[in-house]
């Protein structure tokens, strides 16, 4: 009986040991054919994951990779065709037409349909409640589905830049809850969100174009900038997008740290509806009070360009170098202002800064000993990202903020649109009938020479005029774990994923 257990213990122990065996290789095996990352963000997507109604920036980068529109923006700056296989413009840039892919799936499962094609434009056109979700949608008169694969989008005016808002996402129809459920075309599809700690995403298999790389995505809010070199070397985010300069140099060797451009218009907005700063002359004694090379050095090694209104060089035929130029520091200059504006001993305000984003912190701690010198006093009030977007960007109840303003896509009304007097997302309150009538010019031009000449003018005006106080276009230092590689630099804000890759590949 003793020797018969012993005999049974025996077998038991032999048959454990091979399934752990046989478990191992299938776990190393399985391993060999999967990836993932942690890429690290510094905000959670709280706004909305429907992407017609996402306002923050750091939503819409991480949606970039779960929706597609007809068309959508190429790393070089072009677009290329995503929804649909091929698109004509006629009428002088009134009628486009866009001929639909075959077989394009949705992340559930289904075909993409005209129908949802024509729901996904109409619904960002209507205005039942207001403004149309995507402003330049007012301009559409028609969406007509000519046939199963063709969509026919007709314009009011003619916009020969109308392309560029084609980016808009396609979604299905029958999805009911897009602000929970996202449901689109893209390289990754939704798998989970935990408020404030991930929002998790997976490779999707029946993507039309080049598939994805990496298997497994988590995006992990990292909003305590103080802690990310340590999250960073100690394993927990494989990337983060957006270190700052001090940050990337405390970085071991198992990181590589790219450069390039975070395609941002970073200034001091103004409420210009709030006193002081509904006076001209204190929004330009700002102007001259700042200098944007020390506060470049201060707070990204000197790296990072100059901007002078609202335009970045990624914008190359709008961007303006000389309205750089249009205030130089000049105490002095600044001075006689305020005294002029009835503020001889200057007066204080407040600087609303998210806490969760550090180069506008460190630009906003500079700001405040600038001021110092023109008898200003400023003080910095650090809030959370979804208290600046209710109170700051949606409620305007603030004084002044140091943020940067990216565009939604590569039109010149992308980054100007938001100024005009009725614009729903005109959050510093900016009014003036001349900045009004340029733009209207520029956007109904179907002379390209003649649209930049009144974007240009609408840059010149914002400038001379001091909507705001404006610093730079900030530098971006991406931090990737040398594991991994391909990652692209785009001139908008967005984070292409599919991109990367493991180095060993």
């Amino acid at each position: 009986m003793k020797r018969k257990g012993l005999k049974s213990l025996l077998l038991v122990f032999v048959l454990t040991t091979l399934a752990i065996a046989l478990s191992a290789c299938s776990g190393d095996k399985e391993g060999e054919n999967s990836s993932q990352i942690t890429i690290g963000i510094p905000q959670d997507l709280e706004d909305s994951l429907d992407p017609h109604k996402a306002v923050a920036a750091g939503t819409k980068e991480v949606l970039f990779n779960l929706y597609e529109g007809l068309v959508k923006p190429a790393s070089d700056g072009s677009f290329i065709p995503a929804v649909a296989s091929a698109y004509e413009e006629s009428e002088g840039g009134k009628v486009y037409t866009f001929t639909l892919r075959d077989g394009v799936k949705f992340h559930d499962g289904s075909t993409v349909t005209a129908e949802d094609v024509k729901f996904s434009l109409d619904k960002c056109a209507d205005t039942s409640a207001g403004d149309p979700l995507v402003a330049a949608f007012s301009n559409i008169e028609s969406v007509d589905i000519a046939d199963e694969k063709t969509i026919v989008v007709t314009l009011k005016e003619a916009n020969t830049e109308f392309l560029a808002y084609m980016t808009t996402a396609i979604i299905p129809a029958s999805n009911e809850n897009p602000d929970t459920n996202p449901i689109g075309t893209g390289p990754y599809k939704y798998v989970s969100r935990s408020p404030q700690e991930n929002f998790v995403v997976e490779k999707f298999d029946e993507y039309w174009g080049e598939p994805a790389h990496i298997e497994n995505v988590t995006f992990k809010i990292c909003s305590n900038t103080d802690s990310l070199v340590m999250d960073l070397e100690g394993g927990s985010i494989d990337m983060f997008a957006r270190v700052t300069a001090s940050q990337a140099a405390e970085l071991s060797d198992q990181f590589e740290v790219l450069e390039g451009t975070m395609n941002l218009v970073q200034a001091l907005y103004l409420n210009n509806a709030e006193a002081p700063f509904d006076d001209v002359r204190v929004r330009q004694a700002l102007c001259y009070a700042i200098d944007p090379d020390e506060i470049m050095m201060m707070v990204s090694d000197g790296k990072g360009t100059e901007l002078g209104s609202s335009m970045f060089p990624a914008f190359s035929k709008y961007y303006m170098e000389e309205l750089n130029d249009t205030y130089n520091q000049d105490l002095d200059k600044a001075k006689a202002l305020l005294a002029e504006a009835g503020y001889p001993d200057g007066f204080s305000f407040t600087i609303t800064v998210p806490s969760n984003y550090q180069p506008h912190i460190d630009t906003a701690q500079v700001l405040v000993e600038e001021f110092k010198a023109i008898g200003v006093n400023a003080e910095i009030q650090l809030i959370e990202w979804d208290s600046w977007l209710s109170d700051v960007y949606q409620g305007r109840q603030y004084q002044s903020t140091v943020v940067g303003v990216d565009a939604s896509n590569l039109t010149g009304a992308a980054l100007l649109q938001r100024f005009t007097s009725d614009a729903h997302n005109n959050f510093i309150n900016y009014s003036n009938a001349s900045y009004d009538e340029a733009f209207d010019k520029a956007i109904y031009s179907t002379d390209d020479a003649e649209k930049t000449k009144y974007y240009q003018e609408c840059e010149r005006i914002l400038s001379e005029d001091a909507a705001n106080v404006y610093i730079q276009d900030l530098p971006e230092f991406v931090a990737i774990n040398k594991k991994y590689t391909g990652y692209e630099f785009y001139p908008l804000y967005v984070q292409d994923i599919a991109k990367l890759r493991l180095a060993e590949e």
